[in-house]
């Protein structure tokens, strides 16, 4: 975890609108008061690279949010197909296997850019809890398959790991410092858990070992998000 960040730099919001001018009018106001915004399927699917072109445009850290799980060939042409938009993260599905992480994490140096974009793994969606993974064929709890699959994501090179908060401390402890951690699945105390199972509060979040956190509804969602995005970084800073 890099102590030199302001609390505000941790804070990705979730621009989780099919709507381009919300997105942007949104990622306007929250300047200077968070360190990015995170653009998903749901505004991809509807505005396309050029939403995400406009939205990187005002000048705020993008994290593309598309989570890539495919044959490693087709990953590492998604990826680099992604590198104009310069973002500063992408992520892939570490279930994809150990090829495919190759594939992407080589695939994000190969454009023109000076700095290529941070690659992190999705491990287990923080929707899903032990008796999905029991659903699905996977044996063992939520956590072990995040140490797992987090481990592989490491060997393979990637730069860290979405993951839940409740997971951040051993992964901190197993895959060292510098091995970013990326948390969604973030609640204030004072907000709805909405559909997330494996939640904590930010200041929770970062005391545990993460690096970002993915924050949407709490912000967006809220009558001022000037005024959450400020009550989020103060508990942080606290």
């Amino acid at each position: 975890m890099n102590a030199t960040m302001k609390p505000s730099d941790r804070i990705f919001v979730a621009l989780d609108t099919p709507d381009l001018d919300l997105a942007i009018s949104l990622a306007g106001l929250l300047e200077g008061h968070i360190g990015g915004v995170k653009v998903g399927k749901e505004f991809f699917t509807s505005q396309g690279p050029e939403g995400v072109a406009a939205i990187s445009a005002l000048g705020l850290p993008v994290f593309l949010d598309l989570k890539f799980h495919d044959i490693p060939a087709t990953v590492a042409a998604a990826v680099k197909a992604a590198l104009p938009l310069k973002p500063f993260m992408l992520n892939v599905h570490a279930s994809g296997g150990e090829a495919m992480m190759k594939a992407a994490i080589k695939a994000a140096g190969l454009g023109s850019i000076s700095r290529r974009p941070l690659v992190v793994a999705v491990t287990v969606l923080t929707s899903m809890g032990d008796d999905d993974l029991a659903a699905i064929g996977v044996d063992g709890l939520a956590n072990a398959q995040v140490m797992r699959l987090a481990a592989l994501a490491k060997r393979c090179g990637l730069d860290g790991v979405v993951c839940s908060a409740l997971e951040a401390e051993d992964l901190r402890k197993e895959l060292g410092p510098d091995f970013k951690l990326v948390v969604p699945g973030i609640r204030p105390d004072w907000a709805a858990t909405d559909d997330q199972k494996r939640i904590t509060t930010p200041a929770e979040a970062i005391a545990l070992g993460a690096d970002y956190l993915v924050i949407g509804r709490p912000i967006i969602a809220a009558s001022d998000p000037v005024a959450a995005a400020k009550r989020i970084a103060d508990e942080l800073n606290k």
